[in-house]
Order: structure tokens, then C-alpha cells, then sequence
């Protein structure tokens, strides 16, 4: 599948602040993307040890229940004076019901008195052409940074207001959006990704 001939594809996510990032950056590809939701597909479990597998599995679902090619990303914040917490777990770091205000405020407490607090996004995108794709597309980015303690910005979502890049001095929720697409991790994945189906 080349990206000339890819022009719709399912989003396997249900997450309104994933979906604006996905759509923003596929759309100047000429590629449609239409959430899961639209299309009636259930959420696929995740109960898997790794952002790939959890990616995997939500793309194949997304495929079998629409015959369409999906695309799923798997994406958390790794801090490292945590051994890598919250990582696969980011969505749910505080328990159901999911809640950005309750996970922050959770590693944020975690690491009040650690040493360093440095972090990283993580994200793997996967494609799959088809539910039983034996060879599907992965691609992946990884966003350098710290926490802080107090929360900055009214863009972006989930950790993103107390993920502060020192190098810009900002936070990733005060980056306009265009400027978060380009450097974020999600978008150095679908960068990837697109580099890939173009030599596809």
C-alpha cells in the first residue's frame, strides 16, 4: 500500500485530544481518517506489557470490524525516576474512571521529591492494511522533557501541561498546535510513518 492509494483509513482511538492530532496531521497527506466511533467499533482491550502490542491490537480490531485499514497509536509518558511509570498505563495512572486531572496529580506526587524528573513521551503507530496484515506498518517518536509541579498552558491534553521542554522553556500545552504537531512524539511517528508508505 503506497500513500497514493491509501485515502481512508480508520482511527482505532476514542480519545477526542488523539483524534484532533491524527486528523491535523493526516489530513495534509490527502488521507481521511474517520474514528472507530463513527463506525460503531468497540474498544479493543489493551492488556498488553508494551505500547506495540496494545497498538497491534487495537488496529487489527479497528480492521476487522470495518474492512477498512486502521491505524492505532499506543502512546504514554515514561518518567524515569519512576522506572518508566506511567508508561503503557499513562491513561489509566489513577484508576477508572480515566482522568487527566487525577493522573497528573498522581505523578505529580510521585515525584514532588524525586531527584530529577525528567520524562519522555513515547508513541508507536501502527497500520494495518487488513485485520490479518502480516507485515503492518509501525513507526514510532519519543519527546524529551521534564515535569514540573505546577501546570502551564490550556492546550494539548492528558500530561501535557506539565511536561516542559527546556529547550523552548515552554510546556507542550503552550504550544500552538501546529507547533506541537511538528515535534511531538506522535508526530515524529506519523512523520515516520508517512516516509515509509511513501517508499511502500
Amino acid at each position: 500500500m503506497t500513500l497514493a492509494r491509501l485515502s481512508r483509513l480508520v482511527v482505532a482511538s476514542g480519545n477526542p485530544g488523539k483524534l484532533r492530532e491524527l486528523t491535523a496531521l493526516l489530513r495534509p497527506l490527502g488521507i481521511e481518517p474517520v474514528a472507530q466511533t463513527e463506525l460503531g467499533v468497540p474498544e479493543a482491550d489493551e492488556p498488553h506489557a508494551t505500547f506495540l502490542e496494545n497498538a497491534l491490537a487495537k488496529a487489527r480490531n479497528a480492521a476487522l470490524h470495518t474492512g477498512l485499514p486502521a491505524l492505532a497509536d499506543d502512546s504514554g509518558i515514561l518518567a524515569d525516576a519512576l522506572d518508566g511509570a506511567p508508561g503503557v498505563h499513562s491513561a489509566r495512572f489513577a484508576g477508572e474512571p480515566r482522568s487527566d486531572e487525577r493522573n497528573n496529580r498522581k505523578l505529580v506526587e510521585l515525584l514532588r521529591t524525586a531527584p530529577r524528573r525528567s520524562a519522555h513521551y513515547y508513541c508507536v503507530i501502527v497500520l494495518t492494511r487488513r485485520a490479518d496484515d502480516p507485515q503492518p506498518l509501525i513507526a514510532e517518536g519519543e519527546w524529551h522533557g521534564e515535569v514540573i509541579l505546577e501546570p502551564r498552558g490550556s492546550g494539548g491534553f492528558g500530561y501535557d501541561p506539565y511536561f516542559l521542554l527546556p529547550e523552548l522553556g515552554l510546556t507542550a500545552a503552550e504550544l500552538d498546535a501546529g507547533h506541537k504537531n511538528r515535534i511531538s512524539h506522535r508526530g515524529q511517528a506519523l512523520a515516520a510513518l508517512a516516509s515509509k508508505l511513501a517508499r511502500s
